[in-house]
């Protein structure tokens, strides 16, 4: 997690402690007019408790009973009228939306359940990654979509032994994601599961609360051009550390966009500096690596040969191979 998400989180809870804290004191008001007693008996309760600290204090606690026994002959008490008005017997008490954390994010030293599942729904949010659902998952890969009889004259390999290296390397990088840097460079023609692949790794990324982001190239220049020239509310600075301290970085069909010097500077700072970091990329292009090394030069394609693991994808539009079908 950010600190900036940490803080999204930790203000939620804060909300919902302020929220239960307000139900109870309606509940309060709406008991006192039922029955001037629940009134009498908080006072009780709260003067029992003052002088109990009082004498605590003055005595070093020495021949005072626990103060929870003090305390329960009231909530005995307490509970006996609210049964008598048809209310349950937690109905002075605070509710939490979680129980078992009550609506503090942790049990003990450890993060509650629930911080978890925010983090996620958190995560998921700003991922970028829209409408992921659970339709990308790496058990749906199926590589009998991908041709297994034409071999490439160079590797001797068919798309059909590309995808599945292709699918062991990435279950691999998900495995290993704690334990080792890694990174991926997906290159292929248009339509051979690039995007897809992609999409499944960061699904899982984020289902183990790792934070996420997902740019198409077009999107991720276009953000940068806006903070760096038209200064809309967002530092250039403030995106690339954005950019740069994420768990994993996602630029999905690259040399889509418009290709100038700022694009090729950006990408080159982007790539060098998560590797720097030891933060994971994954880029996918439809651009040959010959193709690459033309657009952006070959000093970013030497970060990338050194500190990534090359895939290539072939065969046929899968896209429109599932339509026929």
């Amino acid at each position: 997690m950010t600190q900036l998400q940490h803080n999204a989180i930790m203000r939620e809870y804060s909300a919902r402690q302020a929220a239960s804290q307000r139900q109870l004191e309606a509940r309060k008001e709406e008991l006192y007019k039922v029955d001037i007693e629940f009134a009498r008996i908080a006072d009780e309760i709260a003067d029992t408790a003052l002088e109990y600290g009082m004498k605590k204090l003055s005595s070093g606690g020495n021949a005072l009973p626990p103060l929870c026994d003090v305390m329960n002959s009231y909530k005995d008490k307490r509970i006996k009228l609210l049964k008598k008005y048809g209310y349950p017997a937690d109905y002075l008490e605070l509710q939490y939306v979680c129980k078992d954390c009550q609506d503090t994010g942790y049990v003990g030293q450890e993060k509650c359940h629930c911080y978890l599942s925010l983090a996620n729904k958190l995560i998921y949010q700003d991922s970028n990654l829209k409408n992921i659902g659970d339709a990308a998952d790496l058990k749906d890969f199926d590589l009998s979509l991908y041709d297994d009889s034409k071999k490439d004259p160079k590797t001797e390999l068919t798309p059909r032994d590309l995808a599945e290296i292709a699918l062991k390397k990435s279950l691999i990088f998900i495995d290993s994601f704690d334990q080792s840097f890694n990174n991926i460079f997906l290159y292929g023609d248009t339509g051979v599961g690039k995007t897809f692949l992609s999409n499944c790794i960061a699904k899982a990324l984020i289902d183990r609360n790792k934070t996420t982001i997902y740019y198409t190239s077009f999107e991720l220049f276009d953000a940068l051009a806006k903070a760096t020239f038209k200064k809309d509310g967002n530092s250039n600075s403030n995106i690339h550390d954005y950019l740069f301290d994420c768990d994993l970085l996602i630029i999905d069909d690259l040399g889509t966009e418009l290709t100038n010097s700022f694009v090729s500077s950006q990408l080159f700072l982007i790539v060098n500096e998560r590797i720097l970091r030891k933060k994971s990329t994954i880029i996918s292009t439809n651009l040959s690596v010959s193709g690459f090394v033309d657009v952006y030069s070959e000093r970013t394609f030497s970060r990338i040969s050194s500190c990534y693991t090359l895939l290539k994808l072939a065969g046929a539009d899968i896209r429109i191979k599932k339509r026929i079908n």
